[in-house]
């Protein structure tokens, strides 16, 4: 079962249980496990910080994909991380060539409020964003005063989350900081980068 919200610009579609548990169970344990994470340094509001979560990229080829400053440059993908490509393109109606991932270790790591707007995913980019491990609440906000209502979601093991339209023209997105939270999650968001 999947439901869908046409926000004012753009649309976002949630299928809770996109993923069997015993399965996502298993994505998560061999992502942590095998996928090369780090840490690395972004520019925000014109300084250097380090990001407060553990990121890599993978991809069909080495794509190089650049945000806040960061040049990040594909692995190759796994043959667990392609199926995976290949299940939510069908899902989602929409090709991937790359996954940007993200480990948060606990409720301290987070992603600050931001739009997926770099113009290697083009005008309107769809990003489709698998969640595993710990749940977290993910939060959309207009970028506009009286551009609509904060929508706030909670993204469970095993979910899928799918942004479309011109969204990320109007809308930021972010997942915040909290204490109630201290297990990991991992976040594989799936995009076309075109180069």
């Amino acid at each position: 079962m999947n439901s869908i919200a046409f926000m004012p610009k753009g649309w976002v579609k949630l299928w809770p249980d996109f993923l069997p548990k015993l399965r996502a169970d298993a994505l998560f344990h061999e992502f942590s496990r095998d996928l090369v994470w780090g840490q690395h340094a972004i520019r925000l509001f014109g300084r250097q910080v380090m990001q407060p979560r553990l990121t890599t990229l993978y991809g069909s080829r080495p794509l190089r994909y650049r945000y806040s400053g960061l040049e990040l440059i594909a692995h190759t993908w796994s043959g667990a991380l392609e199926a995976l490509a290949s299940e939510v393109s069908m899902s989602s109606d929409c090709e991937f060539n790359s996954v940007l991932g993200n480990l948060y270790r606990d409720g301290n790591d987070s992603m600050g409020w931001h739009a997926d707007d770099e113009a290697e995913l083009g005008q309107n980019p769809i990003i489709a964003s698998i969640s595993l491990g710990a749940s977290r609440r993910f939060d959309l906000k207009p970028k506009a005063e009286g551009g609509g209502e904060k929508v706030s979601l909670e993204l469970q093991h095993g979910s899928l989350l799918v942004m479309g339209g011109d969204l990320q023209h109007h809308w930021v997105h972010q997942i915040a900081k909290t204490k109630r939270v201290s297990e990991p999650r991992i976040n594989l968001t799936f995009r076309w980068i075109a180069q």
